[in-house]
């Protein structure tokens, strides 16, 4: 899926891969990477891609959710939330990703909750590329 008209770019350039930095070209965002841990590493202060990944994912699907919400002309709480977990784990050929996003979404009808997530699921960027080729759960919490 090619988008018909670019409304936002950026950069971010990584050095030293899962063990080194990350900067984005304006200089807006910089952030030090180590290995989890769970991948053999000595875990640490820094983050890996993963939790970057869960991070933008989170965000992004938020902003669909809130859309499909106000086309659906229901008020969410402040408190609406969004968590994505992030897994990783070998493959056949290298590894690859797996993704639950659990959705709170307090004091909304559970059935409207489920429709709204799902209408986001459709709408999300992150969705949309991860479509087909992530394995990603839906939870409404």
């Amino acid at each position: 899926m090619i988008p018909d008209k670019i409304l936002y770019e950026t950069a971010v350039t990584a050095h030293g891969g899962r063990e080194g930095k990350a900067r984005s070209v304006d200089g807006s965002f910089s952030v030090n990477l180590s290995v989890p841990k769970g991948l053999g590493g000595p875990g640490g202060e820094g983050t890996n891609p993963e939790q970057l990944f869960a991070a933008g994912y989170a965000a992004c699907f938020l902003g669909a959710v809130k859309l499909v919400a106000r086309n659906r002309k229901v008020a969410l709480p402040d408190d609406t939330s969004i968590t994505a977990k992030v897994s990783i784990g070998p493959v056949p050929v290298g590894y690859a990703l797996a993704v639950e996003l659990v959705a709170s979404l307090p004091g909304i009808d559970r059935a409207v909750a489920e429709e709204i997530v799902a209408g986001a699921h459709e709408r999300c960027p992150y969705s949309n590329a991860t479509r087909g080729n992530v394995d990603v759960q839906l939870t409404v919490a």
